[in-house]
């Protein structure tokens, strides 16, 4: 039960990045969440939504996974690895606060998912 409620906020926190990089990229919110100026958000608008629809990918598989309860376990594992692994990488290549939004939480919901907490 845990382990669901957390997996279901990574999804949330995925699909609010899919509405930042999609929707507000190009926003003065856009640019305060993501430390842009109004001309880099207006040139990378295109990459940006391209990017937040990986993002979309990502929170999509985590609720295909809880709508599959028990039998989307595998699927719970392998998004929040997903996460996690592109949480890394978004930490070392753009900035340590993609660290502790998406690896930690996808961490903490993976140990958790295997707990069966």
């Amino acid at each position: 039960m845990i382990a669901n409620v957390l997996v279901g906020l990574v999804a949330v926190i995925h699909l609010y990045i899919v509405y930042l990089e999609m929707v507000l990229w190009d926003t003065p919110r856009g640019h305060m969440a993501f430390k842009l100026t109004p001309e880099f958000a207006s040139v990378s608008k295109v990459l940006a939504a391209n990017q937040g629809l990986y993002n979309g990918f990502l929170a999509a598989g985590l609720i295909w996974g809880l709508y599959l309860g028990e039998a989307g376990f595998q699927f719970k594992v392998f998004f929040l690895l997903c996460v996690a692994v592109a949480g890394l990488y978004g930490a070392a290549t753009v900035g340590r606060k993609i660290l502790f939004i998406q690896t930690v939480s996808a961490a903490v919901a993976l140990i958790v998912l295997w707990l069966g907490w």
